[in-house]
């Protein structure tokens, strides 16, 4: 059985250890390197950027998480850790540095700040027959992706309003990454369709 780490230094570690769960996969706290060598992928929850990337300097896991993914480690980003993986940042603050790998550019805090939180449903064409009813979303200081490189492949966009056209999923080969919480909608095809991509490897 493959076992997916998700980054537990800050963000929703509970709730998204849950939701691999209940998807029939082993999930693990990730907060050193020992840690990270013994899983097959990880989860990078939401949280704030710029402290999670403090974080894992100080816990020594950066560079090692860097590495894993350089070496095609499958990820799944979400919000905060969509721009920790980005390649490339705006909005970010001065020295901001992500673990990169996935050839985007992302706005950090594009949606607004916390107050500017929402929700909505999306559709995710792609994937199949499983995400034939739209996927209810929820936005916290969401980023959102302005730029896609090549083979970077746009799973969703918000709808309606004034940010409609925006993306905010993508995926990558073995990068799969969202500018929303899916942890905390109760809805786990998303954890399902990662923990596929994980299995299939």
């Amino acid at each position: 059985m493959s076992t997916i780490g998700v980054f537990a230094l800050q963000g929703n570690v509970r709730e998204h250890v849950a939701m691999l769960q209940q998807v029939g996969v082993e999930a693990v706290p990730v907060r050193r390197p020992e840690e990270l060598a013994r899983v097959d992928a990880m989860v990078l929850p939401g949280g704030e950027s710029t402290t999670m990337d403090k974080l894992a300097r100080a816990f020594e896991l950066f560079e090692p998480l860097q590495k894993r993914i350089a070496e095609g480690m499958p990820v799944f980003g979400t919000c905060a850790g969509m721009i920790m993986l980005a390649n490339e940042i705006t909005g970010g603050i001065e020295g901001q540095e992500t673990l990169g790998g996935l050839d985007v550019t992302v706005r950090r805090n594009a949606f607004g700040r916390q107050v500017d939180s929402f929700e909505a449903d999306l559709d995710f064409p792609t994937l199949g027959p499983d995400f034939d009813t739209p996927y209810h979303a929820v936005f916290i200081r969401a980023p959102w992706v302005e730029r896609v490189g090549q083979g970077v492949e746009v799973l969703s966009t918000v709808r309606t309003g004034p940010a409609a056209g925006r993306i905010v999923a993508v995926r990558h080969d073995r990068l799969l990454a969202t500018s929303f919480h899916p942890e905390m909608t109760g809805d786990a095809r998303l954890h399902g369709y990662f923990a596929e991509l994980v299995r299939s490897l």
